[in-house]
């Protein structure tokens, strides 16, 4: 008899960032919310304004791209939220539950297909994966701010 092989998936943190549109739609209750009941915890999370300093390294991989200063005025127009989101599958998850990048692209029912308004004003930034997760955390929390 051949022994039954059960694969458990691993808890992993993603990184997010609720942008300044969401702020000022005052959506952040609502997308905590889906977070939240979607069975994602909530282990580290605060309020920043951001620096242009901070930006530029977070989005060094389109510095030289000619939306990046839009980008960077529109981040730094109030202050977001910062959170790292733990659970199963954590970065899949989130970025399902967002949906596509450009908002007019996702489908409805996904954060950004309900509230998004394009590719800049998409409400959250996610991590794409779990190597990235971590470098993001490591930028923007100490360890002792993550629970």
């Amino acid at each position: 008899m051949r022994a039954k092989m059960f694969y458990t998936r691993m808890k992993e943190k993603t990184f997010v960032i609720l942008k300044p549109d969401c702020m000022e739609k005052k959506l952040q209750p609502e997308i905590l919310r889906r977070f939240l009941s979607a069975g994602l915890e909530i282990v580290a999370c605060k309020m920043a304004r951001l620096t242009e300093e901070i930006l530029r390294e977070h989005y060094a991989h389109i510095a030289d791209k000619p939306y990046y200063p839009p980008l960077v005025e529109f981040m730094r127009r109030r202050p977001v939220i910062l959170m790292v989101l733990e659970g199963e599958d954590a970065v899949a998850r989130v970025r399902r539950m967002l949906g596509c990048t450009n908002s007019l692209e996702a489908p409805a029912g996904t954060i950004r297909g309900d509230f998004g308004l394009n590719s800049r004003e998409n409400i959250a930034h996610a991590s794409d994966s779990a190597e990235n997760a971590k470098i993001e955390i490591a930028r923007f929390f100490n360890e002792d701010e993550i629970f």
